[in-house]
């Protein structure tokens, strides 16, 4: 998978759309447990994050790859999407 847009939502979750339009949210959550996560435990933090394509990165150095995210995303349908929920 290539991330082609990525968009931070509360809650620390991220909302990603892969290169063929599959759309799906991701909760890093789990992962703030983690010490190379902790800094992300402010939203201001987990709000610095770049995209780089097969993977995603945050300013303190953590980062996840598309295929992380891939396996565990819920997906989004067309519907939640236009519906906005």
């Amino acid at each position: 998978m290539k991330i082609a847009q990525l968009h931070v939502e509360t809650n620390w979750i991220l909302s990603v759309v892969d290169q063929d339009g599959r759309r799906g949210r991701f909760d890093v959550s789990p992962y703030l447990e983690d010490e190379a996560f902790a800094p992300l435990k402010d939203p201001n933090e987990f709000a610095k994050v770049s995209n780089g394509g097969y993977f995603v990165e945050w300013e303190c150095g953590a980062d996840l790859s598309a295929d992380t995210i891939e396996a565990r995303w819920s997906n989004v349908t067309e519907l939640e999407t236009a519906s906005g929920t």
